[in-house]
């Protein structure tokens, strides 16, 4: 049976119901892209909230420097990183391109100093050697000024001394570097207190600057008053202890050195400041030497050679040095049509009168030409003489000769003329020369015809004497040698003649004894030249 579609029930097909679309709903599927991009913006934020400054430094060379890897460190922590690496325009120089840490950012001021650390060997200390194995970096010295900064100029050499050490830098000037460097120790009392950070060439080329750093606490043994000195090398005195040799220690001796100290008489002072400036010395003599305020210049002219003077030279009186030798000059004579050589010296009273046991004032003017004048009429002169046999140098000695001609100090020229006598080694050339001549007029070939003359007569004298009264002498030696035999036979203890004698001579001391019998009873008895002796029967 087949049925109809009316047969069979087909339920009802719902109908569809409109619901309206609620507004700002959004899906779920773009809930995840959403969270996505605000996490990537939020950390894109904090990226470039977070980011360190970037700076420039420039080097006159990027050896050891690698963009990507060079780190920037400070006190050994990581600070920043080399990120680009390019010349300037004109290719003199590099400039490298750092990111710094954002904690860096504070100290990034005027005075912040950059450099590469590299393995070096310098002022008797080596440092960088752990960059053999990790590479070079670039170190930091944190600056103390207020004004930020982003573009810099990097160091060629690390700097000695870094901001955090605490001290004080003080300026030297000298008359030339001699075996000073960056890293020449400094030295207290032979303790080495610093070093030097710098030097360079003055302007005008009369000199030089050194830049010293002492620790604290000894920078407060610096004040206005002390000494600097150069300290390299050894120096060597010698007086009548014997001889003596200084040196500040076996590093100044390779390297050199700056030691400085203040003299003991010096007045109570205080502390140096900052940067005060000093006058370095050769050696210790010289800084330590008492200065001389009192001036008083002369100009002296020597007839001799002026071969071993040189300026500087001592000049001295009975040994007390009183001065040194300023200049030496040239100048013509027109009225003698000779060439003179003017010495100037320099004397310094003040020497003689810190020694005298008497305080003595300071003579005025017309006082000291007074006392000049007199003691030159006593016979004051200025002569050369040697200082050393070895070295032959002359210096200028003062002293008093009463038989010096008369003269006179000649007030009129600047500075004063001032007389002298000729040295001792210049007196011995004149009299050697005054003998050479007067040998040089003796007639030695007239006195040696004459000698030879004379020795011919002696020679014939002798022959003459040999064939003459030769044989006359040996006969009449051989006469006298038998006239000594008889005598000495006669005198023989055994002959006649000696026996006689002494038999004579017992008679005399028996007469001679009864004589002095006779005397002492006479003595006793002289009535007996009347009477006659006692018991005579006449």
């Amino acid at each position: 049976m087949t049925n109809t579609p009316e047969d069979v029930n087909i339920p009802d097909i719902p109908e569809a119901v409109v619901v309206p679309k609620r507004r700002g709903s959004l899906p779920l599927v773009w809930l995840i892209p959403i969270v996505a991009a605000l996490v990537g913006g939020w950390l894109a934020v904090k990226a470039v909230l977070e980011k360190g400054p970037t700076i420039t430094i420039t080097f006159k060379t990027a050896e050891g420097l690698e963009a990507g890897k060079t780190k920037i460190k400070y006190k050994n922590v990581d600070v920043g990183e080399v990120k680009e690496i390019h010349f300037t325009k004109d290719l003199s120089h590099v400039v490298v391109t750092a990111e710094m840490d954002p904690r860096a950012k504070p100290h990034l001021v005027e005075d912040t100093r950059f450099w590469v650390v590299r393995a070096r060997v310098a002022g008797g200390q080596v440092s960088g050697l752990g960059t053999l194995f990790s590479g070079s970096y670039i170190g930091l010295d944190v600056g103390k000024s207020t004004k930020r900064r982003k573009e810099f100029e990097g160091l060629e050499v690390a700097p000695i001394v870094t901001g955090d050490v605490p001290g004080r830098q003080f300026v030297i000037r000298g008359e030339e570097l001699g075996s000073l460097d960056i890293g020449t120790p400094v030295f207290f009392r032979r303790v080495q207190v610093g070093r030097v950070v710098a030097h360079e060439l003055d302007q005008d080329g009369g000199g030089v600057t050194v830049k010293i750093f002492v620790e604290a606490p000894f920078d407060r043994h610096v004040n206005p008053n002390t000494r600097f000195w150069n300290a390299g090398g050894i120096d060597i005195t010698a007086d009548a202890s014997g001889v003596k040799v200084h040196t500040q220690s076996v590093v100044s001796l390779l390297l050199g050195g700056i030691a400085f100290e203040t003299p003991a008489a010096s007045p109570v002072a205080l502390q140096a400041d900052e940067d005060q400036i000093f006058t370095l010395f050769p050696d210790r003599t010289q800084a330590m030497k008492r200065p001389d305020t009192d001036v008083v210049p002369f100009t002296t002219y020597f007839t001799g050679s002026l071969r071993g003077l040189s300026v500087g030279a001592p000049a001295d009186f009975s040994g007390v040095p009183v001065g040194e030798v300023k200049s030496i000059g040239v100048e013509f004579d027109d009225a003698a049509k000779a060439i003179r050589f003017p010495v100037e010296v320099a004397l310094y009273p003040e020497r003689l009168r810190s020694m005298s046991r008497v305080s003595l004032t300071k003579p005025t003017p017309a006082e000291r030409k007074a006392r000049m004048d007199a003691l030159v009429e006593a016979g004051l002169r200025a002569q050369l003489r040697t200082g050393s046999l070895l070295t032959g140098q002359l210096y200028v000695a003062f002293d008093f000769f009463p038989g010096a001609p008369k003269a006179k100090i000649d007030w009129t020229k600047t500075p004063p003329e001032l007389p002298t006598t000729p040295g001792g080694l210049q007196e011995l050339q004149a009299m050697l020369a005054t003998l050479s001549k007067k040998l040089e007029k003796v007639p030695f070939d007239k006195i040696g015809a004459d000698l030879h003359q004379v020795l011919l007569s002696a020679d014939k004298l002798v022959q003459r004497l040999d064939t003459e009264v030769a044989p006359e002498a040996r006969a009449a030696l051989a006469e006298a040698r038998k006239t000594l035999s008889t005598a000495q036979r006669t005198l023989a203890s055994d002959a006649p003649l000696h026996q006689d004698a002494r038999e004579a001579l017992r008679e005399v001391g028996r007469a001679a004894q009864a004589m002095r019998v006779l005397a002492d009873y006479l003595e006793r008895h002289p009535e007996a030249l009347i009477r006659g002796k006692k018991g005579d029967k006449s």
